[in-house]
């Protein structure tokens, strides 16, 4: 295996910029996972790695070797597609060897890898089969075992999974983890489905409108995101923004104010636009918010909207009665609503008069202006302050 790496990458076509100035190293036998909307840029910059795309600038390196004006069949790489493309008038076996066969493989040499291959990916007598016998899921994995004889150096992935029901996309996404666990594969993995990212990845880019956001462990992007884009894209459902202004001793919005001191912030003070975020899991009804160290003051709400989905159920909560009837604007955007999840057991009701908090060690603050992350977290777990001294009280 191998790493990669992308120096300073652009493509255009035209007058339009499909890659911005990408630069990002993925580490040898890591899994990287590029994740954004439709559009992003992400599936560009894969077949940039891979040679199918030319960039406009910049350079593209597998292990230490420059490979941008490499043919594709000379970086060492392989793809799987989303449109698994399997000839259908061949067998697995045949369909698994024909990359080997093309290249004058000796028929035990064929016949060792594609066994390996299909040992690994759990194909074991299926190898006569044709692919038109085979459900979605095997025929999946006959395209991976096509990659995997091949010994590649970087194995690369375009939504592999998106044509596959949910139920088996969850399978699917347990079978690739394995899968790289037991090659130690080097993967760049493309999807706009951020749980596909999320549960698979060592790290996730986040693309958007072809520049990079962020790349970081899922986690980071999901607790630490660097800006409104990440914070908005990462979660589901999305984190909930409320746009604010920072006055002496706080930020100040439509229907609440929350404790600060505006000095913790860089780059902005007072009377400045300053955007609130907080996931719906940190809204907490005031009546079983005993658990919270450290709250704000009480939000008065009604709730509007119930969406119970299993384990928990979502709450859509108007601030004022100004959001009454304006559901077609999304609550995570909207100055007057809240986006809410609670139990399945919570004792609520659409209609119903509630006071909520948020939970200050879970609030995120961004610039208006530029979307830059200023501060995750207004308090840590204990209560305090980041970065300051424990009192005698907290130990």
């Amino acid at each position: 295996m191998a790493r990669v790496r992308l120096e300073n990458i652009t493509k255009r076509y035209g007058e339009e910029t499909a890659v911005d100035d990408i630069s990002l190293e993925v580490e040898d036998g890591e899994f990287v996972t590029f994740v954004g909307p439709s559009g992003c840029g992400k599936s560009t910059t894969m077949e940039t790695v891979a040679g199918l795309t030319q960039p406009t600038e910049g350079r593209v390196y597998i292990g230490d070797d420059e490979v941008t004006d490499l043919a594709p069949k000379d970086r060492g790489v392989a793809m799987v597609f989303q449109n698994i493309a399997l000839f259908p008038h061949m067998d697995v076996y045949e369909n698994i060897s024909f990359g080997l066969r093309l290249r004058k493989y000796d028929d035990e040499e064929v016949r060792r890898r594609v066994e390996e291959a299909a040992d690994i990916v759990q194909l074991e007598g299926m190898l006569d089969r044709m692919p038109s016998e085979m459900s979605g899921g095997q025929q999946q994995r006959v395209g991976i075992a096509r990659a995997i004889v091949r010994n590649p150096d970087v194995f690369l992935m375009d939504e592999p999974l998106a044509n596959l029901d949910a139920k088996l996309r969850v399978h699917m996404r347990t079978e690739l983890q394995r899968l790289h666990r037991e090659l130690d594969a080097t993967v760049i993995y493309v999807t706009h489905d951020q749980a596909e990212a999320m549960t698979m990845s060592n790290r996730i880019a986040v693309l958007n409108d072809g520049r990079l956001q962020q790349i970081a462990a899922p986690l980071t992007c999901y607790n630490e995101p660097t800006n409104l884009f990440v914070a908005g894209f990462i979660g589901s459902p999305s984190m909930n923004f409320v746009e604010g202004t920072l006055v002496e001793d706080g930020l100040e919005t439509n229907n609440f104010t929350v404790g600060l001191d505006p000095a913790r912030l860089s780059g902005v003070g007072v009377g400045d636009a300053v955007t609130l975020g907080v996931r719906p899991e940190d809204v907490h009804l005031t009546r079983y918010a005993d658990s919270l160290t450290d709250s704000t003051d009480r939000i008065g709400a009604r709730t509007d909207v119930l969406e119970p989905m299993g384990d928990e159920v979502f709450v859509y909560l108007l601030l004022s009665e100004a959001a009454a009837g304006s559901m077609e604007q999304d609550p995570a955007t909207s100055p007057n609503q809240l986006l809410m999840s609670v139990t399945p057991d919570t004792e609520i009701e659409a209609g119903e008069d509630v006071d909520v908090v948020l939970d200050r060690s879970k609030i995120h603050l961004f610039e208006t202006a530029s979307g830059d992350a200023l501060l995750h977290g207004l308090t840590d777990r204990s209560g305090r302050e980041p970065g300051t001294t424990p009192t005698e009280a907290d130990t």
